[in-house]
C-alpha cells in the first residue's frame, strides 16, 4: 500500500484520538527518519525526547534483540537479572535510593502520588492530604496525573478529578506557600516545565522549596519526565542545582523507545510509604524493557552523551537567538539545554507543516511555541541544516 491508502486504513480503524501530520513513518537512522514513500526528514522531535540516542544504534538493537532470544517477560512474583542490573545503575545516575519501573511517565507519577498520600497517611492516619502542583504543567493523562496536570483543558472533559489539589505558580513561592496547610503531603513540579511552554525553575526557587518541605515534613517531588536523562545538561536537571527530591520521576529517555519508566525515591521514604500489596504493574520492570533500561544508561557513559549536551546545547541556543532576533514575530527564546523553545506571537502550526514539507518534524508546546528536543546525539551540522529550514518557513 502506498502512505495515502495506510492512512486512510487507520482513520478506519484507529480511535481518532490524535490529529496525526499526513505521514507514514517507516524507519529511522541516527536524527533521521524516513516515511513509506522514502522520503527523508531530519527529526528535532525524537518521538518527543524519548529517542536519546538516535534511530537504529547497534548496540542497543543488538541488546534488545539478545534478551528477546533470553526472556520477554515472567511478572514480578520473580526476579530477573536485567532488572536488578537496570535498577542499580539508575540508582547511580540518578542518585536515588529505590526505584519501582513501570509501563510509562504517567504511571510513574501515579506511584509518586500514591508514595506521598501513603507516607502522609502512615503518620497520622489521615485521609484528606492535599498535594500542590504547578500551573501549567503536564504530568499526563491517567486520572491521577491528569489531576495534578495545570491546565484546565486537559482535566476538565473528565472531571471530577482525584480530591484535594491545589496549584501555585512555577518561580513564585509565596504562591506556593500560601496553599501549604498542616494536611499538605506533596508539592509535585516539572524542574523544566515542556508542554507549559519549556520554562526552567529557578534555582532559589527550588532551594526555598526543598527547604519548606524540610520543615513541614512534605515531599518534594520532581517530574523529570521529559527533562530528564540528560536532556538539560545533567543526568536529571534538579542536579544542575543540587536540590535533591524525595521522590522523582522518569521515562521517555530512560528507555530509548521501549515502554519504560519509573519513579525513585530516598530511602527515608521507602521505608516509610508503600509496602507489599500496595502499588503493582505486571509488565513494569520485565526484562526485555529492563534490558533497555541497563544498555541505555551504558551507552551515555560509553559516549559520554552528557558532554556531548554541554557542546551541542549552547549553539543551538545561539543559533536559536540569532534566529529571533531576525523576527519580530518571534518573542522569546526559552529552555535548558537540547530542550529549547521559541515563542511565537501567533500559532506556529503553519510553520511546523511547512516544515515538514520541506523534511524537517518539529513540534509545538501549546499553539504560539515550536519545541525543539532532538535526539541527544545532534550535532552543530543537523543544527544548522534545521535552523535554515526553519528561517525559510519563517519568511515564507
Amino acid at each position: 500500500m502506498n502512505s495515502k491508502e495506510y492512512i486512510e486504513e487507520a482513520e478506519r480503524d484507529l480511535l481518532h484520538a490524535y490529529n496525526r501530520y499526513q505521514i507514514v513513518l517507516d524507519r529511522g537512522e541516527g536524527v533521521f527518519l524516513y516515511d513509506t514513500e522514502g522520503k527523508k526528514y531530519l527529526d528535532f522531535v525524537a518521538g518527543i525526547a524519548v529517542f536519546a540516542l538516535g534511530y537504529g544504534n547497534r548496540e542497543y538493537n543488538d541488546a534488545l534483540k539478545s534478551q528477546i532470544d533470553k526472556l520477554i517477560h515472567t511478572s514480578n512474583y520473580y526476579y530477573n537479572v536485567p532488572a536488578i542490573e537496570a535498577a542499580r545503575k539508575l540508582k547511580q545516575a540518578s542518585r536515588m535510593d529505590r526505584v519501582f519501573f513501570t509501563n510509562s511517565g504517567a504511571e510513574a507519577v501515579e506511584g509518586a502520588i500514591k508514595a506521598a498520600r501513603k507516607y502522609a497517611y502512615k503518620k497520622d492516619g489521615r485521609r484528606d492530604h492535599e498535594i500542590i502542583a504547578m500551573n501549567r504543567s503536564f504530568h499526563g493523562r491517567t486520572m491521577g496525573a491528569l489531576s495534578v496536570t495545570g491546565n484546565p483543558k486537559y482535566r476538565e472533559p473528565f472531571e471530577p478529578m482525584i480530591g484535594h489539589i491545589k496549584f501555585a505558580e512555577l518561580n513564585d513561592f509565596e504562591s506556593v506557600e500560601r496553599q501549604v496547610t498542616d494536611r499538605t503531603c506533596g508539592i509535585i513540579l516539572e524542574p523544566v516545565q515542556g508542554e507549559g511552554g519549556l520554562r526552567p525553575a529557578r534555582e532559589d526557587f527550588l532551594r526555598r522549596l526543598r527547604k519548606l518541605c524540610d520543615e513541614r515534613d512534605i515531599l518534594l517531588i520532581f517530574d523529570e519526565i521529559q527533562c530528564g536523562m540528560g536532556r538539560t545538561g545533567t543526568m536529571y536537571a534538579w542536579q544542575r542545582y543540587d536540590v535533591k527530591p524525595d521522590i522523582m520521576t522518569t521515562a521517555k529517555a530512560l528507555g530509548c523507545g521501549v515502554p519504560v519508566g519509573a519513579f525513585l525515591m530516598t530511602e527515608k521514604i521507602a521505608v516509610n510509604s508503600l509496602e507489599a500489596g500496595d502499588h503493582g504493574t505486571t509488565y513494569g520492570g520485565n526484562p526485555l524493557v529492563a534490558a533497555a533500561v541497563e544498555k541505555v544508561l551504558d551507552l551515555f557513559e560509553k559516549h559520554h552523551i552528557i558532554e556531548h549536551v554541554g557542546e551541542a546545547a549552547p549553539y543551538l541556543e545561539k543559533e536559536l537567538d540569532e534566529l529571533a532576533a531576525r523576527y519580530d514575530c518571534i518573542l522569546e527564546r526559552r529552555g535548558m539545554g537540547l530542550m529549547q523553545g521559541l515563542v511565537f506571537d501567533r500559532p506556529v502550526k503553519d510553520i511546523i507543516d511547512k516544515a515538514l514539507e520541506k523534511g524537517l518534524i518539529l513540534i509545538n508546546a501549546g499553539t504560539n511555541i515550536i519545541r525543539f528536543v532532538p535526539p541527544l546525539i545532534v550535532t552543530n551540522h543537523n543544527i544548522d541544516e534545521m535552523i535554515s529550514i526553519l528561517d525559510d518557513c519563517i519568511r515564507s
